[in-house]
């Protein structure tokens, strides 16, 4: 199953309860938005819902800090 943008949006609005504005460029631990337990959570969204497992070496601002890089690190994974 792929993984979008959007569903990582949709995830953090209503899983996570993230009230601010984000876009696909959102930057989500650079900038505060999410903290470590939150990180947890939404890899645990990404590999249920991409059905891949993040590594631990990947869990890294170039893969993770927006929605955007998200998506396309689930990309490099198939």
């Amino acid at each position: 199953m792929s993984l979008t943008s959007h569903d990582v949006i949709d995830f953090l609005r209503d899983a996570l309860n993230v009230d601010d504005p984000i876009d696909v460029e959102s930057a989500l631990f650079s900038n505060g938005l999410l903290d470590s337990v939150a990180m947890l959570n939404l890899i645990g969204f990404v590999e249920e819902k991409a059905r891949i497992e993040v590594r631990a070496g990947d869990v890294t601002l170039e893969n993770f800090d927006t929605p955007q890089r998200i998506e396309a690190y689930v990309e490099t994974r198939r």
